[in-house]
């Protein structure tokens, strides 16, 4: 009998034994092959390929042997502790360190004295490595580099970013290992082969049982709508908080997040101190006393926000609670894994939902984990802004000739199809800022020496790019406030860029027109009574994904059906029934059409079930196709279901609506998109973001924080010269693909276009508001009035709803709004615009 390895003796010692997925794994490390692993939350993939890392690479003194990148450096802590158990004890003679944006001066030191053997990081902490004018001699030893949360990078510009340093790092080192660890992919070929040439694909362990329950409300609402806090769900909340020993409470927004945890401790003063709060705004040290508790099991509950959705490993945790929908797949098995975190435990997930169309999304969800449907993620293709920032970090780091280094970056798979000019352009730009700004100094930031070897010649310069090394850009906050002077309130960029000068939308109560914008600040009037409305941007919420969407419209077929198959479909019959009896059914293979008149004017409800991004894109497009013929008023009002258009006068949208939406061209639907809405201001922000990460602006400079206003005030100078100068700017360019890629999702909005096409268009004529379009109705209305005065109005007509329905009179609406409704961001708006 063969003597075991010291690798089986520890996890003997500790009561486990080694599952198949992680032996094959040992078994392609220690061929020296590259990899990605597939397993679900909480299956044993860290130890999977940090086991395969000792026995693979031996127990070695050689600093810088292995790279762990964690996509979040508030992990990095955490997966510290876990690697350093087993390092201990089979390879003593490792020493681990964390190196992130939180490491303290002193120990960035003490590291660069003595180099660990394994080395936890961020993305942007390895590119300020590769930045080093030692990098070659201090990385050219790395052996490994393993990739936890890969499905996080996969799709952004952080992703790309480190596949440009993996790259590099191939160069140094060309048997250089990659390993990757996700649970939550669906596109597994595309996250392998981006990951690492000829990387082999281990599944793991995939029958991890996972309970997926709702917590149901006393009764069902018929007519509910959106944009709840979900307060009302406290009590019974509060009971599954009690039976269980640990929980974590997810919530989407940190606005929810604060309202749950104080609602929590008002409920019950005698958890003080076992409950505790967690999400990005909390200071790091309590963020990480926090973890800490939970892993040791000295708290009852944690209130959360995405914050918590990765790699930090609570044992303890029995159960999680999802407030709200998760609205996506992964998101929903993501946070599930945070309970039962072992092999053999069973993970948790009980949804609260806030209203009742969300019982439905309860159901979605869990059909769709069942049928093992999972959303893509995608990697950006050949950003020219991370290229450029890569090229600088590169000429810092030992500097490149640029023959050499063009096959280099074209190893790294999002840039493939870089082509000559797009690289040529690129080297031109970190030269000399391009034709438009070669006359400026700071621009000439890589020049080739006289051996040919393109450096950075300014300390000065190499110092204000590795202060702002990174792809994370956060949208700014701009000012709102009177022309005549007084500041009312500020709002999300991302919101006043929609806008155009002359439209109204709703801030603190008031009716406010946009009269113009200069720099952060927009400056507005009073709206005069009767002016168009329109919603303000939820940036922060999470739309609804396409694969929730169509699971949605298959749980409504069987509800068209008579079919109820589940505990939640059965709950929420009642109201698909009426909206059956008063309509009909939206379906995977019918597009619902409403069309009402009431004292507000001619209402078109419209169900396509894609998103409230994709509804807004949408619904702009209709009321600009329509303007094009006929001059209208509309106004708009969106959510993840559908969308209303109101008008003072009638359409006949029997006849008009197949040819509106008629798909068209990707080139034809991008001219009308950006015709529909105020695309140049979106594009002017967008390229903010993208000359940050280029380097034509700074966040900050050594010792020096700019303000947003600074770096608005800049970024909007060089869009006009580039814009007058060289509109063919490929940042330019890069600015506009973005947009109608990531913010405006084009490509969405003409696959459903496409899909609508395909369906038969069911139109009714109503009578009254349905339980679909009865939220659409009310997030128009909530604009408009006062919670107050909102109350009136919906207590009114709910009582008649239910009336023409046959139920009870709705009692105390006043208290529910100001008992549930979310501040701020958290429910859709409406809109308004003048065609």
């Amino acid at each position: 009998m063969a003597p075991k390895s010291p690798t089986t003796e520890w996890l003997a010692g500790r009561g486990w034994k080694a599952f198949p997925f992680q032996r094959e794994v040992w078994r392609e490390m220690a061929a020296g092959r590259s990899g990605l692993l597939h397993a679900t939350t909480g299956s044993g993939k860290t130890l999977a390929v940090w086991l395969g890392a000792l026995q693979a690479l031996g127990d070695t003194e050689a600093p810088l042997t292995v790279l762990w990148v964690t996509p979040m450096r508030a992990l990095s802590h955490d997966t510290l502790l876990a690697l350093q158990d087993a390092a201990s004890a089979l390879a003593p003679t490792w020493t681990l360190a964390a190196r992130t944006g939180d490491t303290s001066t002193s120990e960035r030191v003490s590291q660069q004295r003595r180099w660990p053997t394994g080395l936890v990081t961020t993305p942007e902490s390895l590119s300020l490595m590769l930045s080093r004018a030692d990098a070659p001699d201090m990385l050219k030893r790395v052996r490994l580099v393993v990739v936890d949360e890969w499905h996080e990078l996969l799709g952004s510009k952080r992703g790309v970013q480190l596949q440009l340093a993996l790259a590099r790092l191939r160069r140094w080192n060309p048997g250089l290992m990659t390993w990757g660890l996700s649970a939550t992919l669906a596109n597994l070929e595309e996250a392998c082969d981006t990951l690492a040439p000829n990387a082999v694909l281990v599944r793991g362990a995939q029958d991890k049982k996972i309970l997926i329950d709702t917590l149901l409300p006393e009764r069902i609402e018929r007519f509910a709508w959106a944009g709840h806090m979900g307060l009302a769900m406290l009590p019974a909340v509060i009971q599954q908080i009690e039976h269980a020993a640990s929980s974590l409470v997810f919530t989407n927004t940190r606005s929810q997040c604060e309202r749950w945890f104080q609602a929590l401790l008002e409920a019950r003063p005698d958890w003080a101190g076992l409950i505790a709060l967690h999400h990005g705004s909390v200071d790091a040290d309590m963020r990480r006393w926090v973890e800490a508790a939970m892993k040791a099991g000295q708290l009852k509950c944690a209130v959360c926000t995405a914050s918590l959705d990765l790699g930090v490993d609570f044992l303890p945790v029995d159960q999680v609670l999802q407030i709200g929908s998760a609205k996506g797949v992964a998101r929903l098995l993501q946070r599930a894994g945070r309970s039962g975190h072992a092999p053999g435990r069973r993970s948790r997930v009980t949804m609260v939902p806030t209203h009742s169309l969300e019982i439905v999304e309860a159901s979605a969800l869990r059909a769709a984990v069942q049928a093992g449907r999972i959303e893509p993620r995608r990697p950006p293709d050949a950003p020219l802004d991370v290229l450029v920032q890569h090229l600088v970090t590169i000429a810092l780091g030992g500097g490149f000739r640029p023959e050499d280094l063009l096959a280099e970056v074209r190893s790294a798979p999002s840039y493939r199809a870089l082509s000559d000019d797009a690289w040529a352009w690129a080297l031109a730009f970190v030269r000399h800022g391009g034709e438009t700004l070669r006359a400026y100094p700071d621009f000439q930031r890589v020049v080739p020496d006289d051996a040919g070897v393109w450096r950075v010649p300014d300390v000065r310069l190499a110092r204000r790019h590795r202060s702002n090394i990174g792809t994370i850009v956060s949208d700014a906050a701009m000012s709102v406030q009177f022309v005549t002077g007084g500041r009312i309130a500020t709002v999300e960029e991302s919101f006043i860029a929609r806008l155009r000068t002359g439209d109204v939308f709703l801030l603190g109560g008031r009716a406010l027109e946009l009269v113009r914008v200069e720099g952060l600040t927009a400056y507005v009037r009073i709206a005069k009574p009767g002016k168009a409305l329109l919603p303000r941007w939820d940036g922060g919420q999470f739309p609804i994904s396409d694969t929730l969407a169509d699971a949605m419209l298959e749980r409504f077929d069987e509800a068209a059906q008579g079919r109820y198959s589940d505990r939640e479909m059965r709950f929420v019959a009642p109201l698909l029934k009426l909206q059956g009896e008063w309509s009909e059914l939206p379906g995977s293979q019918r597009l619902l059409a409403e069309v009402m008149t009431s004292s507000d004017g001619h209402h078109l409800f419209l169900y396509p079930f894609a998103g409230r991004t994709v509804h807004l894109g949408l619904a702009s497009l209709l009321a600009w196709r329509v303007g094009r013929d006929t001059p209208a008023t509309f106004t708009m009002a969106i959510n993840d279901y559908g969308l209303e258009l109101l008008s003072a006068t009638q359409i006949d949208w029997t006849a008009q609506l197949p040819a509106l939406l008629a798909p068209v061209g990707r080139e034809s639907l991008r001219d009308d998109v950006l015709a529909s809405l105020n695309a140049t201001e979106m594009a002017r922000r967008r390229f903010r973001q993208i000359a940050r990460i280029a380097g034509l602006i700074f966040q900050s400079h050594p010792g020096e924080a700019r303000s947003q206003r600074q770096l608005q005030a800049s970024a909007s100078l060089y869009y006009d010269v580039f814009r007058q100068h060289d509109p063919g700017n490929r940042l330019l360019r890069q600015a506009e693909a973005e947009l109608l890629s990531a913010e405006l999702d084009v490509d969405a909005l003409g696959r459903t276009l496409a899909r609508l096409a395909a369906q038969s268009l069911d139109l009714r004529q109503l009578a009254r508001p349905t339980p679909l379009a009865f939220p659409l109705l009310v997030e128009r209305l909530r604009e408009r009035a006062s919670t107050e005065s909102l109350a009136q109005r919906l207590g009114r007509m709910l009582d008649e709803l239910e009336a023409a329905a046959g139920g009870k009179a709705v009692a105390d609406v006043g208290s529910r709004l100001a008992f549930g409704k979310a501040p701020e961001k958290t429910a859709p708006r409406t809109r308004r615009r003048r065609r």
